[in-house]
């Protein structure tokens, strides 16, 4: 995706409805392959920031701070569209995973389902979290 005009940026933000808390939830998808990849919450300023630049950024809510996906652990996303619900109060970021997008070290978030009665585990570990990140968060 290229990087969007101030004007696109501005049109975006204005149509959307953050929460009383100024975020709003991003699902991000896997463009080509329409995996879902994990769940996020965007601020006003993450919206505008991954429009700006290409690579998403998210709100995190444990940290009060903005987060750019990899910058700790390479696995970036690229941003290749952003669309948003007809109630404008969620996004999907339809990305270009680097890597994987869990931070337990799985492909997607998205990794217990209910089956047979049971949880189980529908994905592996493909990557030792250890690895992807230096402080053990």
């Amino acid at each position: 995706m290229a990087k969007e005009s101030e004007q696109a940026i501005a049109a975006v933000v204005a149509a959307l409805h953050f929460d009383k808390d100024g975020l709003i939830s991003a699902i991000a998808q896997q463009f080509d392959t329409g995996e879902v990849l994990m769940l996020a919450w965007m601020s006003r300023e993450a919206v505008e920031a991954t429009l700006r630049t290409g690579e998403v950024c998210y709100w995190s809510r444990s940290r009060a701070a903005l987060w750019r996906k990899g910058e700790r652990s390479g696995q970036t996303q690229r941003l290749v569209e952003l669309r948003f619900d007809c109630d404008q109060d969620c996004l999907l970021l339809q990305v270009d995973q680097t890597g994987v997008a869990c931070h337990t070290g799985r492909r997607s978030c998205f990794f217990t389902a209910l089956r047979g009665g049971e949880l189980k585990e529908i994905a592996p570990v493909e990557v030792d979290p250890g690895t992807l990140y230096r402080d053990g968060a």
